[in-house]
């Protein structure tokens, strides 16, 4: 068993501050295995339009940076997360795995959104590629960035790479039907847990972008967690075991090849 705390943490959060120390305290009590923070958790929500700013992105790299440090200095041994980096013409969004200080590449975003609130595709491309897990302990780890777990075949790749544990750092509005029912599809078609942590509204600065609402699905696809207002984070347990076996369950062990005729006829793909 693997204990993992997913969480919702407020727009606008800086090291060293209130809410920060907060967040200190509660995985001092928690003391969870891995923590999972929301996507690019540090500073307020930078890609709101399309008109990109290398200054102010630059800014937003420089304090992710900063935030290594702080996630560093938790109390847990491993953390997952991402952050904006900057790339040959735009920034890219990096997961990563934080382990006992240790630095580990884990994935970097290619699928974004393109809406007001969200012009993430003005802002962000990725220069490295690769859905690969990782190795966190005993448990393999892999990452599926907000949008991208929308796409089930993201999921079901990373199943099939034997991932146990898909991480979903987000930031996300008030939609839960539809983030619920993008995590139980990941959930089941890869075989494995899928916890999500989503960013939330700044009480005292609200944008009213953000809808909080982190959750944590098994691999047959039952909630298992949920973050709110009064509980932001909150501490799951994982079964590899479980996991592992629940790849050869409905629908994880069907096959991805297409028939593409039928008695000889070629059939249509769009």
């Amino acid at each position: 068993m693997t204990r993992v705390a997913i969480v919702e943490w407020e727009d606008g959060l800086h090291p060293g501050t209130e809410a920060w120390s907060r967040i200190r305290e509660r995985v001092d009590d928690l003391r969870p295995d891995i923590l999972v923070t929301n996507e690019m958790p540090f500073g307020y929500w930078l890609p709101t339009k399309k008109l990109y700013s290398h200054r102010l992105a630059a800014e937003w790299v420089l304090l992710h940076e900063e935030g290594l440090e702080a996630l560093a200095s938790l109390n847990v041994p491993t953390i997952v997360s991402s952050r904006p980096i900057m790339g040959p013409s735009a920034l890219a969004n990096e997961a990563f795995i934080l382990e006992s200080g240790r630095y580990q590449f884990l994935h970097q975003k290619h699928l974004f959104p393109a809406e007001p609130g969200w012009e993430e595709a003005a802002w962000f491309k990725p220069f490295r590629g690769g859905f690969d897990p990782k190795l966190v302990g005993k448990t393999s780890v892999g990452a599926l960035l907000c949008t991208e777990l929308m796409f089930t075949r993201c999921a079901r790749s990373l199943g099939k790479r034997g991932a146990q544990l898909i991480v979903s750092p987000r930031a996300t509005g008030n939609n839960r039907v539809l983030w619920h029912s993008a995590g139980i599809m990941a959930a089941t078609s890869a075989g494995a847990y899928v916890v999500s942590s989503n960013r939330t509204d700044n009480l005292d600065n609200p944008s009213g972008l953000f809808g909080g609402g982190g959750f944590a699905f098994d691999p047959s696809g039952k909630l298992i967690g949920t973050t709110s207002v009064l509980e932001p984070m909150v501490l799951i347990k994982i079964d590899e075991n479980l996991a592992r076996a629940a790849k050869h369950e409905y629908p994880a062990y069907v096959s991805e090849e297409f028939v593409d005729q039928v008695d000889g006829v070629e059939l249509e793909v769009v």
